[in-house]
């Protein structure tokens, strides 16, 4: 048995290494077709990196694409592929602002209001698609791509001046949240710069989707209905009550997923509002495994190469792309999909031998004992 775990952590590991380790290479080489050093690039983001404000972007970043991640991976266990995240995080993000800058409460319940918010417009949206594939058979794949588009021309509706848009200079925006509505972080000083508040939201997260999905029975229902819904359905549970609630949950944590940003320093929601989180999510969840460990990690690794590499714009003598970053971001992605492939077939024909093994070992044994009987 302790074979079969060494196995495991093996393909745990290899697979995100591979792809890691391909997307620098690749990067290098693109950057040497170009007739630039191939590591002078690296060196200036890891000392970027090095500086506390930067870090400080980095975990703010990160906190987003994690939570965002989180929810893409709830769709993976369940084998669903929701693309929607993006649109529901969007749409969550600006119906939060909408009822924070007309609605105070007392803190302690303005914020949990604003969570609950964001959380349940999120599922509406994504149960939209969990509804159309449950009763119509409609891929989520194709309902929550027309469901992005749908969400963008609706925001854009609900924030025209007429509805909820209040100019801010040249800005249109949803007018600027009640304080009592606003999370603080920790400040580390003024050149440094303040960790978002739900930072600990993204953590409490992680842990609970550990929890839930590995040490419950509606985790154990959710990814046995992802691995064969004829055999989740022969043991007794309703698959497509499940494919609902994965989505609806899913849906769900998408949409607080831009609030550390929203109630920690932005406070309204604008046309500048970042867009591609949920598309950037799907990246994180897939070099992370599904893993909350390894999206935590996946999720820094996003935020390192964004937050350090407007710095390759200024170098000196000789001044880089910082598009390098985004084509490592892509090249890391495009190397997951072929790794995790590869490990996964190197990993079965690996279990197979040691099965073989085992079992000719056994018989081996078995005969030793008739012989000597």
């Amino acid at each position: 048995m302790k074979k079969f775990d060494k196995e495991r952590l093996l393909l745990a590991v290899a697979g995100p290494v591979i792809a890691l380790v391909s997307a620098i290479l690749l990067t290098s080489i693109v950057l040497i077709a170009s007739g630039k050093n191939p590591f002078e690039p690296y060196r200036l983001m890891l000392e970027q990196a090095g500086f506390a404000d930067v870090q400080v972007l980095i975990v703010n970043q990160a906190s987003l694409y994690y939570v965002a991640a989180l929810a893409v991976a709830l769709g993976f266990r369940m084998n669903l592929f929701n693309i929607g995240v993006d649109g529901q995080y969007r749409l969550g993000a600006m119906m939060t602002a909408v009822v924070g800058a007309h609605v105070s409460l007392p803190s302690f319940l303005q914020v949990p209001l604003l969570l609950l918010v964001g959380a349940l417009t999120g599922a509406m949206w994504a149960g939209i698609a969990g509804i159309l594939k449950v009763t119509r058979g409609v891929s989520e794949v194709v309902a929550t791509i027309m469901l992005n588009a749908i969400a963008t021309s609706l925001i854009g509706y609900l924030t025209l001046r007429e509805n909820f848009g209040v100019l801010l200079g040249d800005n249109v925006t949803t007018g600027v949240m009640n304080e009592s509505g606003w999370v603080p972080g920790i400040d580390l000083g003024q050149d440094v710069g303040e960790i978002y508040g739900l930072v600990f939201l993204a953590v409490a997260l992680g842990i609970g989707y550990w929890i839930v999905l590995n040490r419950t029975r509606f985790g154990f229902d959710l990814r046995a209905t992802g691995e064969s819904e004829t055999a989740a359905a022969a043991s007794g549970v309703n698959a497509k009550r499940m494919v609902l609630t994965a989505m609806l949950i899913s849906g769900a944590v998408a949409g607080i997923s831009g609030l550390p940003l929203l109630l920690g320093d932005a406070h309204t929601y604008s046309l500048s509002f970042p867009a591609g989180l949920g598309f950037t999510a799907i990246g994180i969840a897939l070099l992370g495994r599904n893993n909350p460990g390894g999206i935590a990690l996946a999720a820094l690794l996003w935020a390192f190469l964004d937050k350090t590499s407007p710095a390759l714009d200024y170098a000196t003598p000789v001044a880089y792309e910082k598009e390098i970053a985004t084509i490592m971001q892509g090249l890391i992605v495009f190397a997951v999909v072929i790794s995790y492939e590869a490990v996964r077939q190197w990993g079965l024909r690996r279990q197979q031998k040691l099965v073989g093994a085992e079992l000719a070992a056994a018989a081996n044994n078995n005969a030793n004992k008739e012989v000597a009987a």
